[in-house]
């Protein structure tokens, strides 16, 4: 027993630590960087507001939410808070200014996120298509995957053809240097990763998860987060250069080990350090390979910090 209190001690210990390296690291070189305080009129409408024929997809810094559907999930206050990382639905994270969303499935069709399930997947898959028709412009990255221990859901990559048709934007290396402009009508890119079934085949209206790529480590330890999510992004080619959407995660993750075990507040640890990370970006010189920027309980801010960043890639700054 005391050997356990011993442990939980020097745990909370490397939390306070890593919490002050951060903060520490802020104070010393804040968060300003090329287009820092630029902020969209519209975030409904962020895209458009760029200039469609201006913005290749290869500039855009696409902010996404992490466990997208999970807004709902298990059972309030009993269970929920250990599984939950968004509190918006998946249409008002979109009107927000999320444009990746990160969707786990089971066999069954339903959203999960570990052993909790939530609604059906056509709820997801509702709220897009509601999203996608009030707008013009805006390209929407949507990756469903199989949650680790589950089974894919039978039939599901003709549900999606069945479901997004004509808004699929098909699997191809070109897209990448094409302008939003050029991709339109077709909004989605939609990446499924499948645990059993084989990889989406080449020219498919889905795009194969070698397209996705991350580098996500299960950590609670939020400078070591920090810092790793650093080093595989410096690791990375230019945005400019490659032909995959590699992604980093502003989160940090509950551990078994440690006594605080709800999402919340394990990942506000790092959550309020999106703008840093960017800021480090430009002084490690490693800008020019950020892409997709996703995090837990999404903000304006976290959006507003991605599209200033856009906005100032376009405007030849960054």
């Amino acid at each position: 027993m005391g050997a356990q209190w011993s442990k939980q001690i020097d745990r909370q210990k490397a939390v306070m630590a890593e919490k002050n390296i951060l903060r520490e690291l802020q104070e010393r070189c804040g968060s300003d960087y090329p287009g820092s305080s630029w902020h969209p009129t519209d975030r409904k409408n962020w895209m458009s507001g760029l200039d469609p024929n201006k913005v290749h997809i290869n500039e855009i810094v696409w902010p996404g939410t992490h466990n997208s559907a999970t807004n709902k999930i298990g059972i309030k206050i009993i269970t929920r808070p250990f599984a939950q990382c968004q509190s918006l639905s998946v249409y008002q994270q979109l009107v927000c200014g999320a444009r990746v969303l990160d969707i786990r499935v089971e066999q069954n069709g339903k959203v999960c996120h570990g052993i909790l399930t939530t609604y059906d997947v056509d709820v997801v898959i509702e709220d897009v298509i509601r999203f996608v028709s009030e707008t013009e412009s805006e390209i929407i990255i949507l990756e469903i995957r199989t949650e680790v221990g589950r089974k894919d859901p039978p039939g599901f990559e003709k549900y999606l053809w069945e479901q997004l048709g004509e808004l699929l934007i098909h699997q191809d290396d070109n897209v990448f240097e094409k302008t939003i402009a050029e991709i339109l009508p077709r909004r989605i890119i939609c990446v499924w990763r499948p645990q059993g079934l084989p990889v989406v085949k080449e020219k498919s209206p889905l795009w194969s998860s070698v397209y996705l790529r991350d580098n996500w480590i299960n950590t609670d330890l939020p400078a070591t987060k920090f810092e790793s999510n650093m080093k595989y992004l410096s690791r990375q080619q230019p945005v400019t250069t490659r032909n995959y959407f590699y992604r980093v995660e502003n989160t940090v993750t509950p551990q078994p080990d440690n006594p605080v075990m709800c999402v919340k507040a394990v990942t506000n640890r790092i959550h309020g350090y999106g703008r840093l990370f960017i800021t480090q970006c430009f002084q490690q010189n490693c800008v020019n390979r950020l892409q997709i920027f996703s995090i837990d309980f999404i903000s304006e801010d976290f959006v507003d910090a991605c599209v200033g960043l856009t906005w100032a890639r376009i405007e030849g700054m960054a």
